[in-house]
């Protein structure tokens, strides 16, 4: 389907908006990949609150431009590419990554998030850190475990103390 030019505009506009808002762009190379695969892909994304689509280059790179992104590799923008753009960049990584050791055809380029460029042995990385909630849960975790061992260290005095006690009035008592 060929698009005119104003057309091709207003899908970078759209484009450049939803990476704004989103704050995230994965950068994939889908060659290879059945269309029953790409909506697998997209069904792993889904929870994640991720869109994956294949755009035209020339039209994500003006979307890019337009979302003021700068530091993106000319690379990025040669062959088939397909983008995932929103969520939460641990979840989006680590769905991403789980897909492609099922299918190699699916192969990781870059990410952008919070003006940061990340290369695929770095979006690797990320995969292994944890969703926000995950990681939230742990932290969550370590601080109530803190607060009770705390509770625990200021009650043994009482406790110890209470214990003498008892101990004298059964030594009395005898």
């Amino acid at each position: 389907m060929n698009l005119t030019k104003d057309q091709k505009k207003q899908k970078s506009q759209d484009l450049a908006s939803e990476i704004t808002t989103g704050g995230t762009v994965f950068f994939t190379a889908y060659q290879g990949l059945k269309f029953t695969e790409m909506e697998a892909v997209r069904q792993a994304l889904n929870p994640a609150g991720a869109k994956f689509r294949v755009e035209r280059n020339a039209i994500v790179e003006h979307a890019i431009s337009q979302a003021k992104i700068e530091g993106a590799d000319t690379k990025l923008f040669q062959g088939p590419t397909a983008i995932a753009v929103g969520g939460d960049i641990a979840a989006v990584a680590k769905a991403l990554v789980d897909f492609q050791k099922k299918n190699a055809a699916l192969k990781l380029r870059a990410c952008y998030s919070e003006g940061v460029w990340y290369n695929e042995d770095q979006v690797k990385q990320l995969a292994t850190i944890g969703t926000k909630e995950e990681n939230l849960s742990k932290l969550a975790g370590a601080l109530y475990s803190a607060v009770a061992q705390s509770a625990q260290v200021l009650q043994a005095p009482i406790r110890d103390f209470a214990y003498v006690i008892k101990a004298l009035e059964e030594k009395q008592g005898k």
